[in-house]
């Protein structure tokens, strides 16, 4: 049998990797988790930066360094178990508050499964302050040299009636990262486990997510769901601060 060596590498505006998907990224029918499709998404932001020499340690020490604002996800094609696929990410400028990157999840063909695009805000460290994109000194801020398929992330809202109560969710050891919070991947874990039945083996088309408050151990999230046609809304709340918001549309993939 031949053994594939995987592969990075770093372009003046971008950064690919080749990652295989197992059983453990994989649901029951064994199509990728919307939560490890959410951690590719946040892991390669950080390999990227990594491999320009600004590590998360490099940026602390800069009194600088990016938490996950939003994040959203087209899936044209579910990836499935054992698929080899390359994820390579580009910076995107910025909008407002929001320095912004954009991906793409391709097969070994080069077609495209899964287009995302993420916005991230600048802190201080220390102070937990928030910075100006004009603030980041480390390096000039990309735009991504190609069009992507992708939503622009979006706001998050729930109607204030009809919501649909669906409990607590006490933050555990394992949903923790080495920030010592959960991990943005992990609220897709969260979001599935509170779905309806039927909505969590339906085919995904679009996921929104919006991260509004760090939740750590000890914490409790209270979630509350919305239904509609082709989409169901989790919010999860901190007593009464937002912590997460994060939109499911359901139907056929490809567009």
């Amino acid at each position: 049998m031949d053994l594939k060596a995987f592969r990075q590498w770093l372009t003046e505006d971008g950064y690919a990797r080749e990652v295989e998907l197992s059983f453990a990224d994989c649901d029951k029918d064994k199509y990728v988790r919307p939560a490890k499709l959410l951690s590719l998404v946040a892991g390669a932001a950080g390999f990227d930066y990594d491999a320009r020499g600004l590590t998360h340690q490099k940026l602390y020490e800069l009194g600088q360094v990016f938490l996950l604002s939003r994040v959203a996800l087209r899936i044209h094609r579910r990836p499935v178990n054992r698929e080899m696929l390359t994820i390579s990410t580009w910076e995107d400028g910025i909008r407002g508050a929001h320095l912004r990157r954009v991906y793409e999840l391709t097969d070994e063909s080069g077609a495209v499964a899964v287009s995302a695009r993420s916005e991230w805000i600048l802190i201080d460290p220390t102070e937990r302050k928030i910075l100006r994109p004009s603030d980041f000194k480390a390096k000039s801020v990309h735009v991504c040299p190609k069009e992507i398929n992708s939503p622009e992330c979006r706001k998050i809202f729930l109607p204030k009636d009809n919501l649909e109560d669906l409990g607590p969710r006490p933050v555990r050891w394992s949903d923790l990262d080495g920030n010592g919070h959960v991990f943005s991947g992990n609220y897709g874990d969260i979001v599935w486990d509170a779905l309806p039945d039927d909505l969590q083996s339906a085919p995904l088309r679009e996921l929104y997510v919006n991260y509004s408050k760090e939740a750590v151990l000890g914490e409790t999230i209270a979630l509350f769901g919305f239904r509609e046609e082709n989409a169901y809304t989790v919010e999860g709340r901190l007593g009464e601060t937002l912590c997460f918001s994060c939109r499911c549309e359901f139907g056929a993939a490809g567009r």
